[in-house]
């Protein structure tokens, strides 16, 4: 399956504009899969993104599409066309890249599920047009010039739209979501270390519902 760029922008943003804040999900326990996802869902936050940097990840996938059909639940941190293919395998709605390569770029055109690369600079930017993409993971966000940088871009690439994530937090989200060219923002601060080891849902749940509200879905 090779897709054109309105199809690419077309199938990242059914996914991206379903709500303003993408919770970026470090899960290392799977019984943590269910209760936070179900949490963070009820809460007003449906799109997932569970990044691959814990060995439980997959099958927190697994685990959250069963438990939580509502939920639309990615896959973070994919690195490799491995990756991307096991992403897939395991039953995720999408996939996110924190930079991009030809070799990724390559195996997103025949995958079954959308692809968000990510890029911190115009260069990257530009050969991400050039491979037929127009939404793009700004990352990371904060250290990659934040607000600034992205109202920088809206300049000479009119046409694209971000994800901004990285220093993200509900203090700095609502400059970037003001911006005509972030569709939303992923971060971590609705999910607290201390209350995910904990299994304080109603805490997440209180922080996600601040979340859902910075913005309402597009």
């Amino acid at each position: 399956m090779s897709l054109d760029s309105e199809q690419i922008a077309r199938r990242l943003d059914d996914v991206l504009t379903q709500a303003p804040v993408v919770p970026v999900l470090a899960i290392d326990r799977i019984d943590q899969a269910g209760p936070l996802a179900r949490a963070l869902v009820d809460a007003g936050l449906p799109v997932l993104e569970v990044t691959l940097r814990t060995p439980v990840a997959l099958d927190a996938i697994r685990r959250i599409r069963i438990e939580v059909p509502a939920a639309v639940v990615g896959a973070g941190t994919v690195l490799t066309p491995a990756d991307l293919a096991a992403v897939d395998a395991a039953g995720a709605a999408f996939a996110i890249a924190p930079g991009a390569t030809p070799a990724l770029y390559a195996a997103a055109q025949t995958s079954a599920i959308p692809f968000l690369p990510g890029i911190a600079t115009a260069s990257e930017l530009m050969t991400g047009l050039e491979q037929g993409y127009t939404r793009f993971k700004f990352f990371p966000a904060e250290s990659a010039g934040g607000v600034g940088a992205l109202r920088g871009f809206a300049g000479p690439f009119p046409q694209v739209k971000f994800c901004p994530t990285g220093g993200i937090d509900a203090a700095r989200a609502p400059a970037y979501l003001a911006l005509k060219n972030v569709i939303t923002v992923g971060g971590s601060w609705m999910v607290p270390t201390d209350a995910l080891a904990a299994g304080d849902w109603d805490r997440i749940g209180a922080l996600a519902r601040e979340a859902a509200a910075l913005r309402p879905p597009r």
